[in-house]
């Protein structure tokens, strides 16, 4: 259910605004066709992402686990940035200060003309080397089983941060610089569940920001929130770049 005055309020916000942070998630990228991966449509031979996306699986079996990302990859490849993605690269282009936070490791941002970016949870078309920590772009489809490094033939691993991994420290440094200076901030198509960008919204209100929540449902964030619009991202954003 979306207000009309809401909205208006939200766009009032948003042209007066010269510091803006967005924050993204699988909501965003669903909107795509893009599957969650968690949830059932992520199930890949029987195995889940949590028994997949961790160190220790790849250190066991990092073969199973490039064949995963790699099956990944080629469903990612076939997928476009949708009007939500577009309609905030406009909104970056508008604000002098802006920042996008996003969860998702698909890269659809980056595809869309995203700049100001923190992907803190990596991204599925970077690889990191094992043995020297290089990392750079690979578009590889199909990516080569196992991939080696050009420089020391080090095992690449996908950039991605694994579950009981930190993420790294320049991406969060940037995330709090941009939410403790934003004077608006967005979260759109994120459940509110996964730390640390469940508590982002709260680090923005302290620091006196205005925060607009974009879901298809409610989440823990809600009652935080100082407007909440339920419905899909593709169809959200777009209006809040329309003419007051």
């Amino acid at each position: 259910m979306v207000h009309r005055s809401d909205l208006g309020l939200l766009k009032e916000k948003l042209v007066a605004a010269e510091a803006i942070t967005v924050l993204t998630g699988a909501g965003i990228s669903a909107d795509s066709g893009v599957p969650t991966f968690r949830g059932a449509d992520g199930l890949w031979r029987n195995f889940r992402a949590e028994d997949l996306a961790t160190p220790e699986a790849f250190e066991q079996d990092p073969r199973l686990v490039w064949e995963w990302y790699n099956w990944r990859r080629e469903l990612i490849a076939t997928k476009q940035p949708n009007d939500a993605h577009k309609a905030i690269v406009e909104l970056e282009r508008r604000c002098p200060n802006f920042w996008l936070i996003t969860q998702n490791v698909d890269g659809l941002h980056r595809d869309a003309g995203s700049r100001n970016i923190s992907e803190i949870h990596g991204n599925i078309w970077t690889v990191r080397c094992t043995q020297c920590g290089v990392t750079e772009e690979n578009r590889d489809l199909p990516i080569a089983i196992l991939p080696t490094c050009r420089r020391c033939r080090g095992l690449l691993r996908p950039h991605i941060v694994w579950f009981g991994e930190s993420l790294e420290a320049k991406d969060l440094q940037s995330s709090y610089a941009a939410l403790q200076s934003s004077e608006v901030c967005l979260i759109i198509g994120t459940s509110g569940l996964v730390y640390p960008a469940a508590g982002f919204a709260s680090v923005a209100k302290e620091a006196g920001a205005f925060i607009a929540e974009i879901n298809l449902d409610t989440t823990p964030q809600s009652a935080l929130v100082d407007i909440s619009l339920q419905g899909r991202a593709k169809d959200l954003v777009p209006l809040l770049l329309e003419p007051l």
